[in-house]
């Protein structure tokens, strides 16, 4: 079966906020998915993730943040707050029963803040290449600089893809590319908007709201990403009851190369969950125990579905309040 989406629009304090619904359930047995992206990014980044939670019974609806997409494009809030907020009108405005938020990068320390800020919200959260710990001073200028350096408009899709990394990542980042009057593509966001997005982050930690979250939560970071042994590590050790893994292989942009892999984490999660739908982690895959460095320990093996291996610290993915029965 083909799945497709409806543009849903919600309004809050005057921003428009504009949503990918792909419809299905949602409820208690089998919640619904929420989708946030990262910085500068769209919701169409979450199609394919979005299309397979679909066709196991979720109700998905994925979100174009303030500032992005065909959300409002130049909002005078950027705050941490102002995103989590957003977050919690589409809950309530789609009428959506205690949820899953799922983020990444950008999107996952929002998932995270809002989980901190509303107890019994959520029926569990996701982080994807996302964390607590404080940003290094200089990376709002570097990802300024870096988002200036686009050489707009683009002459085609093509030349965009090849810019933005080529592969899986270019075609997920130029998706989010529009065509104006006068030819050419340009993104959808307005680069100071993004930079402001950010002001908060190298001010400060946020590990007293990571210790706060009441209710399940996944962690998956890629080999290559952002986020650090140290960050993960503290992660770990704050929240015993984590799920955790990193996919091997990839970058920051987990969600736009291996949407297979992260589905499978997503499915065993909320199988935890008591979601029927989910799976649980295959039984094929060990759960390794013991403190170790990134890409210790095995989640899979060679060879075995998703190539998943262990994420630093060694957590157990078969630890905490669920089961693979």
């Amino acid at each position: 079966m083909t799945w497709s989406w409806s543009e849903r629009v919600v309004i809050r304090d005057g921003v428009r906020l504009s949503c990918r619904d792909w419809g299905g359930g949602g409820g208690a047995s089998e919640p619904a998915v929420v989708l946030l992206h990262g910085l500068a990014g769209h919701a169409g980044e979450w199609d394919a993730t979005a299309v397979r939670l679909r066709a196991e019974g979720h109700r998905v609806i994925a979100v174009d943040q303030r500032g992005h997409g065909h959300s409002e494009r130049h909002p005078k809030d950027t705050s941490r707050a102002a995103y989590v907020a957003d977050a919690v009108a589409v809950i309530d405005e789609l009428g959506l029963e205690r949820p899953v938020l799922v983020g990444q990068s950008l999107g996952g320390h929002t998932a995270m803040l809002t989980a901190a800020a509303h107890p019994g919200l959520l029926s569990g959260v996701v982080l994807v290449e996302a964390g607590p710990a404080q940003a290094e001073p200089g990376v709002v200028d570097d990802i300024a600089g870096w988002l200036k350096s686009w050489p707009v408009p683009f002459p085609s899709r093509e030349a965009a893809e090849r810019f933005l990394g080529g592969g899986p990542v270019g075609e997920g980042w130029a998706a989010g590319l529009e065509e104006r009057d006068g030819g050419g593509l340009w993104p959808r966001f307005d680069p100071e908007i993004m930079v402001r997005s950010l002001a908060e982050n190298p001010t400060r930690a946020w590990w007293e709201e990571w210790a706060a979250i009441d209710c399940p939560k996944l962690a998956v970071i890629a080999q290559n990403g952002i986020i650090t042994a140290d960050e993960f590590d503290g992660m770990v050790r704050g929240r015993p009851d984590l799920w955790a893994a990193s996919v091997p292989d990839t970058g920051h942009d987990v969600h736009l190369e291996r949407p297979d892999a992260l589905h499978r984490l997503l499915m065993g999660f909320l199988s935890g969950l008591g979601c029927p739908g989910g799976r649980g982690f295959p039984a094929d895959l060990e759960c390794p125990s013991g403190r170790g460095s990134l890409g210790e320990g095995s989640l899979g093996g060679p060879g075995s579905p998703g190539g998943l291996s262990a994420a630093p610290g060694g957590i157990d993915p078969c630890a905490g309040a669920h089961s693979n029965s």
